[in-house]
């Protein structure tokens, strides 16, 4: 039964979201027919002026009676004006309504007066304003037709963020799914541990049997502990995802709330504006070039012109615009905004910042922080002014109007192209301020909990973060500029770890990275994660930071782009630039997609990895600025190189829009996970877990975990009273933010014991890890060892230790030299054991200062790779081992 009422509450919430996207686009389909309506009732109006001055011409020769027929004539027909639309019937009954029909209906009045006029106006009646009218009549046209289209642009945008709104839903109850699946999982593997407990409990009791059961129960128990771990792991990711997918719910919820309210308070009103523009003024001018011809001809008729001067004043766009809304009140009112649906009992209805999250929602805020400061300026630059479009005179000579004609379409070009620009930039601004405001949100209220967080707790949760291992995998087939197909099939990988690492790390740290793809990476950094993946190891599992986004897409594109043969068949290629020269996007996919058929499964499998994740990229374009169009022109030279004997620079357009196609369809143009089996990518990624990590975790001896946890541990309850300073007797260079950097003879005050290569302790007022074999304690010390400690190479050292910063070091110097010519040494064995050759030792010129081996380069310092076989195993030759890299294996 609580099945059944969890589908029925589904089905309610997925009712009620439909009703309420199919209400919204019915408002949308009433705003264009309203504005359609608006300028066809424009249009008539003109037409009808424009024929009245014509008969008006005609009528002035017959004088009274013709003048009194022709006044009488128009005021009966009043259907024509308005058609037999009920919203127009009601403008034309209410006269004072819109400023316009009023006007009219003072022209009307007026020419009842008139009927004796000077025969003098029929040449000025019947030339210029006639032709003024029909002109103006064209112009209103040509801006509604473009009003229109524009309208119709931005509702479909709109439309295109409410569904991708659904489909945030949807991936966020998929994931809540499996959160909640996982969690049953281990709930269930818990029970199951603890009935094992219980039945082990009893029979410990017994000693007649103890020597034959007891290696049983223990293996038993400890197989159930693994369990346990492994599901306790599972768990903690697929929570971990769920919370990302609800962030990401969350955030695009706010966006199209922003969005939908900014185009209905703002876009409609300047839509509105933009098909008025030019419109009321240039009716103006018509009918004050009108009075002021009657004005010279018959002084008697100025109190018929004052009444007429005074409707004409009375012209007023945002009046009229005002009245407009209130009779469509219904089609232009601000729909009701989008309300979270929690799934299935989540009670979480905010964006969590956990502390796995905050490194990749830190930098996205700034980035959206920075976007929205650019984006800002660059709309209000875009904003579209009027005042260009005014005319110069009212009465423009015949000279002079053949040229102004000339110009005013150029002028409603440029403001169009301006608006367009405004508009846009304005709804990205505000779905960038929304996102902004509900991460500043998270990141207060993330700030909060860490600061009531204590110390241990967060070292005990960032030292659970970083305890991953590096898997290493091993391939005979050369992994760049190789066979991508025999490499999967060597490997045994259905996509490269190249290509699922580099998506990984991207996915986690740089999908709203402004740039990614486009902005080149430092190269000797590409050099050195693409040797490390040609090693076989993972060098973006620890050890990459959001620094190096550039270089991972670089080497994303190398590996791509060194394929050989690639992956794109060159015999393919001139039939999928044919398929893709059709108009229409939709039109494309079906081609496309036959001509794909042909490639192998395993390259499919990767293609439509990569075009998936591709497409999850472009969807951050507000933020990253690199929408499908663009990513295109970074990877269409890549994937598909011209062949040799073509014209590159004529048809790398059709290839990029080639690309564009599989960017924007990747689930129409790939085949689904049904008919081609194979990884899928995922939007909502979780970092590398150790349960995650392959086999390189169960490589590990178990009893080398256990002591390393129970070090840890140990470590962290040693926590003594007081602070001791200690000194430094070699320099040292940290590798994380969390181990500080000291010199030679530095006072270190240190606070407790982390395991039993660290110390927690400080240095000029900043916290961090000290290694305990770079330093000297004082002696008698409760927390240390005695003065005469042994040095990183295995020699003794004699330091005095100064109780204050003021007291003078002294160092042993025959010890120091002596460790100078093992370091020297050292380094000399290493660099032959790599094939660096002789020469290598003397380039990097070590000395006592910093002693570190050639095999140490920038992304060994930052725990990218691990140290090579043939390294010196000297803790002063490499760091020792940190809290945080105490499973990594060796």
């Amino acid at each position: 039964m609580a099945a059944h009422g969890k589908l029925r509450r589904e089905r309610g919430l997925q009712a009620e979201y439909e009703s309420q996207v199919k209400a919204m686009r019915w408002q949308l389909s009433e705003q264009l027919r309203c504005l359609e309506l608006q300028g066809e009732l424009r249009r008539e109006l003109l037409q009808e002026l424009a024929e009245f001055m014509r008969r008006r011409a005609e009528v002035e020769l017959e004088y009274s009676r013709g003048l009194d027929k022709l006044a009488e004539r128009f005021a009966s027909r009043g259907g024509r004006l308005g058609g037999n639309s009920r919203e127009q019937q009601s403008f034309r009954k209410e006269p004072s309504l819109l400023s316009s029909l009023h006007c009219w209906a003072v022209l009307l009045q007026q020419t009842r007066q008139q009927s004796r006029d000077s025969a003098a106006l029929s040449e000025v009646l019947a030339g210029p304003l006639a032709q003024r009218l029909s002109h103006i009549a064209e112009d209103v046209g040509r801006i509604v037709r473009k009003s229109k289209d524009l309208v119709q642009q931005l509702q479909d945008e709109l439309l295109e963020v409410v569904s991708e709104l659904q489909t945030a839903k949807k991936t966020y109850q998929v994931y809540h799914v499996d959160s909640m699946n996982a969690e049953a999982k281990l709930r269930e593997a818990e029970r199951q541990e603890e009935k094992r407990a219980g039945r082990s409990a009893p029979a410990a009791t017994t000693t007649s049997t103890t020597s034959e059961t007891g290696p049983l129960r223990k293996s038993s128990l400890k197989k159930g502990g693994k369990l346990v771990e492994k599901r306790q792991a599972k768990f903690l990711e697929h929570k971990l995802k769920c919370t990302k997918a609800r962030n990401e719910y969350l955030l695009s919820l706010a966006s199209v709330n922003a969005a939908v309210s900014n185009y209905y308070l703002h876009d409609v009103l300047d839509l509105m504006d933009c098909c008025d523009t030019g419109f009321h003024l240039a009716l103006g001018q018509v009918l004050r070039s009108y009075t002021a011809a009657e004005s010279r001809t018959q002084a008697s008729q100025m109190q018929g012109l004052g009444s007429l001067e005074e409707a004409l004043e009375a012209l007023d766009p945002s009046g009229d615009k005002a009245k407009v809304l209130e009779v469509h009140s219904v089609a232009f009112c601000l729909p009701q905004r989008f309300d979270y649906q929690p799934h299935e009992g989540d009670e979480v209805a905010e964006i969590r910042v956990e502390m796995e999250l905050r490194d990749e929602i830190l930098p996205r805020a700034q980035n959206i922080q920075s976007r929205l400061d650019r984006q800002t300026i660059e709309t209000e630059e875009a904003s579209p002014s009027t005042e260009s479009l005014k005319s110069t005179s009212s009465d423009p000579g015949t000279r002079q109007a053949g040229r102004r004609r000339g110009q005013q379409q150029e002028t409603e070009t440029f403001y169009m192209t301006k608006l367009q620009e405004y508009l846009s930039g304005r709804s990205v601004l505000a779905k960038l301020q929304a996102k902004h405001e509900k991460l500043q949100e998270a990141l207060q209220r993330g700030d909060k909990e860490e600061r009531e967080m204590s110390w241990s707790q967060y070292t005990q949760r960032k030292f659970q973060k970083n305890r991953h291992p590096r898997p290493i995998s091993q391939c005979n087939q050369r992994l760049f500029g190789g066979d991508m197909e025999k490499f999967i099939q060597s490997s045994g990988r259905p996509v490269p770890l190249v290509v699922e690492s580099c998506i990984r790390f991207i996915n986690l740290n740089g999908l709203q990275h402004e740039g990614i793809f486009r902005v080149s990476g430092a190269q000797p950094r590409i050099s050195e994660i693409r040797d490390a993946f040609e090693r076989g190891e993972d060098p973006l599992v620890e050890g990459c930071t959001a620094h190096d986004l550039d270089s991972v897409a670089g080497v994303l594109k190398l590996y791509f782009r060194s394929l050989e043969p690639p992956l794109f068949p060159p015999d393919l290629f001139n039939e999928l630039l044919a398929s893709a020269e059709l108009e229409a996007v939709a039109e494309r996919v079906e081609p496309v997609s036959r001509l794909l058929a042909r490639l192998p499964g395993s390259v499919l499998v990767v293609l439509r990895y990569l075009f998936t994740f591709l497409n999850h990229l472009a969807q951050y374009s507000d933020e990253n600025m690199m929408d499908p169009y663009n990513l295109a022109v970074c990877f269409g030279p890549t994937l598909l190189p011209v062949p040799a004997g073509q014209d590159p620079v004529a048809l790398q357009g059709r290839v990029n829009q080639l690309v564009q196609t599989l960017i924007l369809q990747p689930a129409q143009v790939f085949p689904a996970l049904a008919t081609l089996p194979g990884p899928v990518y995922e939007k909502c990624m979780a970092p590398p877990s150790a349960s995650c990590l392959g086999d390189a975790l169960l490589e590990i001896p178990v009893g080398e975990n256990e002591a390393e946890l129970e070090a840890g541990t140990s470590a962290q309850e040693d926590d003594l009273e007081g602070v001791v300073e200690a000194v430094a007797c070699f320099a040292y260079t940290g590798r994380t933010a969390q181990e500080l950097t000291f010199q030679r003879g530095d006072i270190l005050r240190l606070h407790a014991r982390a395991s039993s290569d660290w110390w927690r302790g400080e240095h000029a007022g900043v916290r961090g890890l000290i290694p305990h074999k770079y330093i000297t304690l004082p002696e008698g010390s409760e927390m240390g060892t005695p003065p005469e400690a042994v040095d990183p190479s295995g020699h003794k050292r004699h330091c005095l230790v100064p109780t204050s910063p003021e007291r003078h070091v002294e160092v042993d110097k025959a010890v120091a030299q002596n460790m100078d010519s093992v370091f020297k040494e050292l380094l000399g064995k290493a660099a032959v054991r790599q094939g660096l050759g002789p020469a290598a030792p003397a380039s990097t010129s070590p000395g006592p200062q910093s002693p570190k081996p050639l095999a140490c380069s920038r992304l060994g310092r930052n725990k990218g790779f691990s140290r090579g076989s043939g390294a010196p195993a000297s803790p002063s030759a490499s760091h020792p081992q940190g809290p945080d890299s105490a499973l990594k294996p060796h």
